[in-house]
């Protein structure tokens, strides 16, 4: 039962996810959440282990919920459903994408999805902030070293910006976020 599960499970989110992992994360927090698989805090670190591990954060998450609900079997099932999806839209736009790519309907549909899909990142990254820098129970209590680290990476993110005229690398503010983890909370 729980191969059929995973099956259908991570089938639905390789199915309705577009826009990239990011954007698939609140359907994969869905997914996850709505079968029991794990709950909201273990799924919020396995998305950080995620996003810093090689590889595509669905297909890390997909692995990990399948292999810790049903071994090695239930990693591959997760793994190859969720990316089976993809794999046959892509074989499909190869075929017709030469056809319909020029076409401006296709093209104004693509346009209109970028603030789509924009927006439910931000949204998810917004989520994600609030839900690590309030502390459960009360719901109003500000955890204050997860709101720090925010804080130190947000100026550090838009002060490059300002300061330098360019973008600081994604890698530097992974490397500096472990450096204030391991500084905050102790190996």
């Amino acid at each position: 039962m729980i191969y059929l599960e995973l099956f259908l499970g991570f089938l639905n989110v390789g199915l309705f996810s577009f826009g990239g992992a990011y954007a698939a994360i609140p359907l994969i927090r869905d997914v996850v959440l709505s079968y029991g698989w794990l709950d909201e805090e273990a799924l919020t670190n396995m998305i950080a282990i995620s996003e810093s591990t090689p590889g595509p954060i669905m297909v890390n998450l997909a692995t990990y919920v399948g292999s810790s609900q049903a071994g090695v079997l239930g990693g591959m099932i997760a793994t190859f459903t969720v990316v089976l999806p993809a794999f046959f839209i892509i074989l499909l736009i190869m075929v017709l994408m030469r056809k319909m790519l020029g076409n401006q309907y296709v093209q104004a549909i693509l346009r209109g999805l970028k603030p789509c899909i924009a927006g439910i990142i931000l949204a998810m990254g917004c989520h994600m902030t609030l839900k690590n820098c309030i502390t459960a129970p009360e719901g109003q209590a500000i955890d204050l070293w997860p709101a720090l680290i925010t804080l130190i990476l947000a100026t550090l993110y838009w002060g490059s910006r300002r300061v330098m005229k360019k973008k600081l690398s994604p890698i530097m503010l992974i490397v500096v976020s472990a450096f204030l983890g391991v500084a905050a909370y102790g190996i």
